[in-house]
Parts: C-alpha cells; sequence; structure tokens
C-alpha cells in the first residue's frame, strides 16, 4: 500500500505554495494530496469520482484545512468528517487567514486539532507535527530539530 499523504486543503493557490514550502523547509518529505476547495476534499475523503481508486488516493495521514472557501466551507467539511467514524483518526490542522477567536473556537469544538493563522513557519509545522511524528508515521529529514 502507498505512503499515506497528507491532504492540503486550499482554494488560494499563493497560500498553497507557502504551506508546501513550510513543509519542505520544515524536512517533511511525506508526499502530500492537493483539493482546490471542501467539496473535493469530501470526494477525496469519500473516495468518490476520480478519487475513488484507494491505491492512487489513500486516506491522508493528516489534513491541513482552509476555513475560507467557495462551494462547501472548511466548517462544512469539518462537520462532514465528524459525521464519518472511519475518518475519526486522522488529524485535521485549520490552517487560515482569519484569526477571529469565535473561528477558532467552533473549528476546535468540530474536532480540529489546531488552529493556525496563515501564513505557516516551518516551525509551526514542527512544533505542530513533531508530538505525532511516530503516529504519523511522517519522514523527517531532520526530525530532531525543535
Amino acid at each position: 500500500m502507498p505512503t499515506a499523504p497528507l491532504l492540503l486543503v486550499d482554494d488560494d493557490e499563493h497560500d498553497l505554495f507557502l504551506l508546501q514550502r513550510a513543509l519542505k523547509k520544515a524536512g517533511i518529505t511525506l508526499p502530500y494530496e492537493i483539493a482546490d476547495n471542501g467539496e473535493e476534499a469530501i470526494q477525496y475523503l469519500s473516495g468518490v469520482g476520480r478519487f475513488a481508486d484507494r491505491n492512487a488516493f489513500p486516506l491522508p495521514e493528516a489534513i491541513f484545512l482552509d476555513l475560507k472557501m467557495p462551494f462547501v466551507s472548511g466548517f462544512e467539511v469539518l462537520e462532514w468528517i465528524r459525521l464519518q467514524p472511519a475518518l475519526s483518526g486522522i488529524p485535521v490542522f485549520v490552517l487560515t487567514g482569519s484569526s477571529v477567536e469565535r473561528d477558532r473556537q467552533r473549528a476546535l469544538a468540530l474536532g480540529a486539532k489546531a488552529y493556525l493563522v496563515k501564513p505557516p513557519t516551518p516551525e509551526m509545522l514542527l512544533q505542530l507535527l513533531q508530538p505525532g511524528v511516530s503516529s504519523f508515521n511522517l519522514a523527517c529529514s531532520n526530525p530532531s530539530r525543535p
């Protein structure tokens, strides 16, 4: 079975680029898949449509989720994930431009493991993922970094 990827969910190409760059600078070499919006994230996680082949599109080790997206918001994705028992073990990290406390509280209440305001830094990602490196089986080129 292929290595489970990270699922990056964001409609902004620039934000995706910054996240990918921060992952690389943090030494996190786990593969990743990209969903351009919440609807596509749900399709990926459901294994439907172009994501039906679980060998090509395995369930992710972790999800980085933006909140403010067209069609289906990040909040709606969190609500949907919460209703899927098979996905309960996948950590969801909200990565958003919103620093509104109400958004943070709602995301955490819906099951997000962490709430980070963009842009991410390599240090933020390492701090976030380091405690779960063994459980995520993340391939870090320098896992001893703080």
